[in-house]
């Protein structure tokens, strides 16, 4: 069982940056595979960034690459999500999720969300 708390939201102007945190609490930190996804109102949640277990292979959206960086420290059970040049679009609810199995999901765990407003 993995618990997962996200922080670090907040509102910020079209091109400013914002630094996502999410800590875990629970077993085996390091064989989880962790990621990012988001949720804008009215519409379907997607995904963002993930950060394999193993090694530093990452992946990204297209529509944040360049922009958004994923990282993870397993000796902190903290999972940090970078996000410069932050558009409108970008404004939705983000959420930490972790799973044991396929980096690309389902996710077997998720936080409770922080909410990210990007003002034009």
């Amino acid at each position: 069982q993995v618990q997962l708390v996200e922080s670090g939201g907040g509102l910020v102007q079209a091109g400013g940056s914002l630094r996502l945190s999410c800590v875990a609490s629970g077993r085996a930190f390091s064989s989880y595979h962790l990621a990012w996804l988001r949720q804008a109102p009215g519409k379907e949640r997607e995904f963002v960034a993930a950060h394999r277990r193993s090694g530093d292979s990452t992946h990204y959206a297209d529509s944040v690459k360049g922009r958004f960086t994923i990282s993870r420290d397993n000796a902190k059970n903290t999972v940090t999500l970078q996000m410069n040049s932050l558009k409108p679009e970008d404004t939705a609810v983000y959420y930490c999720a972790a799973t044991p199995r396929n980096w690309y999901g389902p996710y077997d765990y998720w936080g409770q969300g922080t909410q990210v407003t990007v003002s034009s």
